[in-house]
C-alpha cells in the first residue's frame, strides 16, 4: 500500500518540486505517505519547500509552519535538550553550508522512533506501521507555529544502519559538529541541502547539542578503563587524551597525534599497560603488546569498544551493531550482531575470569554473555548525555558506565570521582 502510494506521489510531484536535490523530492513524498492523508497535497506558488501542504494537525492552515513539511527541533520537544529523546535512534543526517549559525558546516540529524513491532517493514520498506512506533503525528510546543513531530517516515540512512526497521521522525538534532562525533554509528557519507541552513529554534545551542561544562574533556569522552586492583580508572576522549583517577597509572596517550579516525575506547591490560581502539578498528598499545586489529579491514559498523582477557594475552573489540572480534587468547562468547538494538552498542567489559563480558548501549542498556552477571543498567532512564563506554574492576564484581560528559554510573562498584 505504502510503496504504491509513494510511486504515485513521486510521479504526481515530480514537476512541482525543485530538482535541486534528491532530498527535496524524496522527503516530501515520504511525508505525504506517513501522515496518512493519502494525496491530500496542496500545490502552491513559492519555493520547493513551500510547494506541499503536509499538516501535522488538521486545525492548522497551509500557510502555517506546522504544514511546511519539516520536523521540529529536538530541543523544542525534549525538555530543552538538543539530543535524541528516549525511544528514538538517529536514523541519518544531512549537511547545510552557508549557515550564519555555524562557522563551518551545519548538521541536521533525524531522530526516528524505535518500533515495538515490525508490522509494515520488509520488501525494501524500512518503516514499521504507525501503530508500532508509539508516537503521534502533531505539531511542536507552539502548535501551528511549530514544525511537525512524529509525522514523517523518512531516513537518510547513514546512522544506526544495523536497525533495519524504524518509525516516524520525532525530532531533529542540529549542531555545528559532525554527526559521527555525536553518535559513533554515523558514517561520513554526505547528504547535502543548503536551503535549510538558516532554520533555527530559540532553544538550540550553536556549538554543541547541549552546553558542555567539562573543559577537560570537551564533552568528547568515549571510554573508561579500570586499574588492575579496581582502585582507579582512566577516562579516554575521542581526541586521544587520557585522564587518570585513583591509582590508574598514566602510561601516555595520543592527544598530540593526528588521528585518522577518533579513538573510541580504552582497555586496561592485566600485567600492566592499556590499549586504545579507534573507529576503524586500529589499536594503540601503551606498555602492552600489540596482538592484532581490524585496522584496514572492512567493518559493517564502526568499532566502538574493547576489553582485555585476564591473562593480558588477548582482547575483544566490539562494533556498534554488537559484533565481537577476538584476538590472542580472548574467546568468543556471544554477541548482539544481527539482533535488534534500540540503541547502538558503545562499549564492553570482561569479567575477572575472562569467561564472560558485558556490552553497553548508548541508552545505558546492558547485555551480558558467559558468566557476566547483570548488576543493573541505565536503560529506560533519562540521561543528560549518552553512555559512551564501560569498565569492570578486575578484582571484584560490578562495573562502571561513563557518559559523554564524563559522568560516572557505578553498579556494585565504588564511585571514585568524575570530571563532570
Amino acid at each position: 500500500m505504502s510503496t504504491t502510494l509513494v510511486e504515485r506521489a513521486s510521479v504526481f510531484l515530480e514537476s512541482a518540486l525543485s530538482r535541486r536535490s534528491f532530498i527535496n523530492r524524496s522527503a516530501f513524498v515520504g511525508s505525504a505517505v506517513a501522515i496518512g492523508a493519502g494525496l491530500d497535497l496542496a500545490l502552491k506558488p513559492g519555493t520547493a519547500y513551500g510547494a506541499i501542504c503536509a499538516c501535522g494537525n488538521s486545525a492548522c492552515g497551509c500557510g502555517s509552519q506546522c504544514c511546511e513539511g519539516f520536523t521540529e527541533f529536538c530541543c523544542s520537544v525534549n525538555g530543552g535538550r538538543n539530543i535524541c529523546p528516549s525511544n528514538t535512534v538517529m536514523g541519518g543526517w544531512w549537511k547545510a553550508d552557508g549557515s550564519s549559525y555555524c562557522s563551518g558546516p551545519r548538521y541536521y540529524m533525524d531522530c526516528n522512533a524505535t518500533c515495538h513491532c515490525t508490522t509494515g517493514c520488509g520488501n525494501g520498506w524500512q518503516f514499521c506501521s504507525t501503530g508500532c512506533d508509539g508516537v503521534t503525528c502533531g505539531c511542536g510546543a507552539n502548535g501551528c507555529n511549530s514544525w511537525a513531530t512524529g509525522c514523517f517516515q523518512f531516513r537518510y540512512g547513514q546512522c544506526n544502519q544495523d536497525v533495519a526497521c524504524l518509525g516516524r521522525i520525532v525530532c531533529r538534532v542540529v549542531a555545528c559538529i559532525a554527526p559521527w562525533e555525536i553518535d559513533a554509528s554515523c558514517t561520513t557519507a554526505n547528504a547535502q541541502d543548503n536551503s535549510t541552513a538558516q532554520q533555527n529554534a530559540p532553544c538550540w545551542s550553536p556549538n554543541d547539542p547541549t552546553p558542555c561544562t567539562s573543559p577537560a574533556t570537551n564533552c568528547q569522552v568515549v571510554g573508561i578503563a579500570s586499574s588492575l586492583d579496581g582502585g582507579g580508572y582512566g577516562i579516554l576522549t575521542s581526541f586521544g587524551r587520557l585522564l587518570a583517577y585513583g591509582d590508574f597509572a598514566d602510561d601516555g596517550d595520543e592527544s598530540g597525534t593526528r588521528l585518522n579516525l577518533p579513538t573510541v575506547d580504552v582497555a586496561s591490560r592485566p600485567g600492566g599497560g592499556y590499549y586504545f581502539v579507534a573507529g576503524d578498528g586500529g589499536i594503540f598499545a601503551f606498555g602492552a603488546p600489540f596482538l592484532g586489529s581490524m585496522g584496514g579491514q572492512h567493518l559493517d559498523s564502526p568499532m566502538v569498544g574493547m576489553t582485555c582477557s585476564p591473562s593480558g594475552n588477548g582482547y575483544w573489540c566490539v562494533a556498534a551493531d554488537g559484533g565481537i572480534f577476538a584476538f590472542g587468547d580472548a574467546g568468543f562468547l556471544g554477541s548482539m550482531g544481527g539482533q535488534h538494538l534500540n540503541s547502538p552498542i558503545v562499549g564492553m567489559a570482561a569479567t575477572p575470569t575472562g569467561l564472560g563480558y558485558w556490552c553497553v548501549a548508548s541508552d545505558g542498556g546492558i547485555f551480558a554473555f558467559g558468566d557476566a552477571p547483570f548488576d543493573g543498567s541505565m536503560g529506560g532512564q533519562q540521561l543528560n548525555r549518552p553512555i559512551v563506554g564501560m569498565a569492570g574492576p578486575t578484582t571484584h564484581p560490578g562495573y562502571w558506565l561513563v557518559a559523554q560528559d564524563g559522568g560516572i554510573f557505578a553498579f556494585d562498584a565504588p564511585f571514585l570521582g568524575s570530571p563532570a
